[in-house]
């Protein structure tokens, strides 16, 4: 049964009516790469010309006939609708069989193929060629209600899914209009491996999609969307697509749920609102890290206390006496300090002289015992614990931050190396640290980051590209994220007893910039002065690279 041989399987665009265009190519097709087993068309079938009803009427008579089992979907559009002589399944012409309204197509071998024909209904009663709320319910309750249901093989709708873009590749349309949230939500449920549709005139191919939260939710096999453009378009757009399959229910589970490289976050899933689910463990919250760790001083007298603290043997793995572990635990919303806090902008406690640019939502500051002359940190201006609390507009313009600093470290032949360290800390400092690419490639990076992670018995998962990190990691997650110059990322959900310098101890590593005596910033402390020319030398250097004195 595993050894189960794949369906070959094409699926076309909006044909409108060149019915003997379409079936043409497919003849040219298959003699040069074999029979295929069936052709699924998503979108306007018909055309409305006399030439395209005339076409038709050879295919009724049977004067004409398609080279291959073909299923269409019902009409878009009132003025086909008298192509089809019933809203229920029927077969149109030999070999030509209208799926019908909406419902589920399963084959000899097993293949189960969902469909909604037409447009989403704007009124009730609803037109002939449109399909309503109603609709979608009696497809989806029979499925979903079953504990055993995984997904269906393919999903056939012309309208768009709305927001199928989202994390992914983006469309050659303006997605302004572009798509329906209802068949967006009949895709999140049914979890198709192909999902069809048309109508909008184009070819896109979006990047596959995952169905299950990462390391929340056990591995479920990944979603494709392809749409596609009409037959015979004059800019030569795909129109036809050719694909192997083997039905869900043979396939064998490990290979089902194999995850491509490019797979990115499922667009239809909205990100876990804060506190939901997911509780922090108390480690998160309670142990404050001693606060002179952090980039802004405190001025002599807490410094003393650390010291003294940390020579105590009393350092890194534990709660730290004294102010951190005294401190109220941070209210989630909206987010306040819960004491001084050194990187609020607004703050006393900030050092000035150590910011290089300011934005709307984030700026950027000389790292404190900086590792190298150009670590720099990336903050929110307003009190944000880690990446995964930050509203959207933080985040877009922390993007465009990092896009800056990628492409002033790339003009100077340097990689970008961010990572963000969740744990003891309360206010998101994001480490950049430039490597120079003579000094050694990605991939050694990666291998130092993954090897020293093993020495520590920490296990660094990598995860795709285009995953968004609040899935992974809910707000109040401790963990430690590494971003490489390719945007492969490395994740590690801690659990207790972190290295607290351990991103940089990898970096001043031999195996990356080799300078083992810069792993701890309290070695690396500058003087007021060297600090300030610190700041005015990166903060010339970055300046054709910063966006926000563009305004």
């Amino acid at each position: 049964m595993m050894e189960e041989k794949p369906l070959r399987v094409l699926s076309c665009g909006d044909v409108e009516g060149r019915i003997t265009a379409l079936f043409n190519r497919v003849n040219t097709i298959q003699k040069k790469s074999g029979q295929f087993d069936l052709l699924l068309c998503v979108g306007e079938f018909f055309g409305t010309s006399p030439e395209a009803e005339a076409e038709w009427e050879a295919y009724k008579s049977g004067a004409k006939k398609a080279p291959i089992h073909t299923y269409v979907l019902g009409a878009t559009s009132q003025e086909t609708v008298k192509y089809f002589p019933s809203s229920d399944g029927c077969e149109l012409a030999e070999n030509i069989v209208c799926l019908g309204r909406r419902g589920i197509f399963t084959g000899a071998s097993g293949l189960q193929i969902a469909y909604v024909s037409g447009r989403e209904a704007q009124q009730e009663p609803a037109p002939a060629h449109c399909f309503t709320a109603k609709d979608l319910t009696s497809l989806l309750t029979p499925l979903v209600s079953s504990s055993k249901f995984k997904g269906v093989d393919i999903l056939l709708t012309s309208q768009w899914p709305r927001g199928v873009w989202q994390y992914g590749n983006n469309p050659e349309i303006d997605t302004k209009f572009c798509g329906v949230s209802s068949i967006a939500n009949l895709a999140e449920q049914l979890k198709p491996r192909y999902h069809f549709a048309a109508l909008e005139g184009v070819h896109y191919e979006r990047l596959p999609y995952r169905n299950h939260v990462v390391l929340q939710e056990n591995a479920q096999h990944v979603s494709r969307f392809i749409a596609l453009a009409t037959v015979n378009n004059p800019a030569k757009k795909k129109y036809l697509y050719a694909f192997n399959i083997v039905p869900m229910k043979c396939m064998d589970a490990v290979e089902l749920v194999k995850q491509p490289q490019d797979v990115t976050e499922n667009p239809y899933r909205k990100p876990l609102k804060e506190g939901k689910k997911y509780k922090p463990p108390p480690s998160a919250v309670d142990e404050e890290e001693p606060v002179s760790q952090f980039f802004f001083d405190l001025g002599q007298k807490k410094q003393q206390h650390h010291r003294h603290q940390q020579n105590q043997g009393a350092g890194r793995k534990r709660q730290s006496e004294g102010d951190g572990s005294s401190q109220p635990k941070q209210p989630r919303k909206p987010p306040q300090p819960t004491g001084p806090c050194w990187f609020c902008l607004a703050s006393p406690e900030v050092e000035k002289h150590l910011v290089i640019s300011i934005g709307t939502h984030c700026y950027m500051a000389m790292a404190k015992g900086c590792l190298t002359p150009d670590h720099v940190l990336l903050l929110p201006i307003g009190h944000y614990q880690s990446v995964v609390d930050l509203p959207s507009d933080v985040v877009e313009e922390l993007e465009n931050y990092k896009s800056a600093i990628r492409k002033f470290h790339k003009s100077c032949g340097r990689r970008c190396i961010l990572f963000e360290r969740n744990y003891r800390s309360q206010h998101l400092q994001l480490q950049v640290v430039p490597v120079p690419m003579e000094r050694c490639s990605t991939e050694d990076i990666k291998e130092a980051f993954m090897v020293q992670a093993q020495e520590q018995q920490m296990e660094l998962m990598e995860i795709p590209e285009h995953t968004d990190l609040k899935q992974i990691a809910p707000p109040g997650t401790p963990y430690f994220y590494v971003e490489l110059d390719t945007g492969e990322k490395l994740f590690y959900r801690i659990k207790k007893n972190f290295p607290l310098q351990f991103g940089r101890e990898v970096l001043a590593s031999e195996a990356v910039l080799n300078i083992p005596t810069r792993s701890d910033w309290r070695d690396c402390k500058n003087s007021r002065e060297e600090e300030e020319a610190l700041t005015k030398q990166v903060r010339s250097d970055f300046q054709p690279f910063d966006f926000t004195l563009d305004d």
